[in-house]
């Protein structure tokens, strides 16, 4: 069964849209201003390593903000987990706001995580 969550906020001074799908043994999770895919990474948890493994599906792989916010979470969630971060702000501090936010509603919704 697939559970979803969407939720917006006000990061700084941009407004952030968050779109989380729990799949029956995946995460998807959208972040963006606007309505777009233009980046599209995978992570899992591997046995042979402590760090996931991540691979870019869609948009430019050197853009690697999509494959970082997807290992953080394969890492926390133990999942396989497919994240588009569609955000032109890829400041470090910006993206730990997101990833603070997004674990805000892990917490205050584990049932759609």
């Amino acid at each position: 069964m697939n559970e979803a969550k969407a939720a917006v906020g006000r990061l700084g001074e941009q407004w952030v849209h968050f779109h989380a799908m729990r799949l029956r043994d995946s995460l998807f999770l959208w972040v963006g201003a606007a309505p777009a895919l233009a980046s599209l990474a995978v992570a899992m948890c591997s046995p042979r390593d402590s760090i996931p493994v991540a691979a870019s599906l869609l948009g430019d792989p050197s853009d690697t903000a999509s494959a970082c916010l997807a290992q953080r979470l394969a890492s926390k969630t133990k999942k396989q987990v497919f994240v588009s971060y569609n955000l032109q702000n890829t400041d470090s501090s910006f993206t730990l706001l997101i990833e603070n936010r997004i674990k805000e509603e892990m917490m205050a919704f584990p049932e759609k995580f």
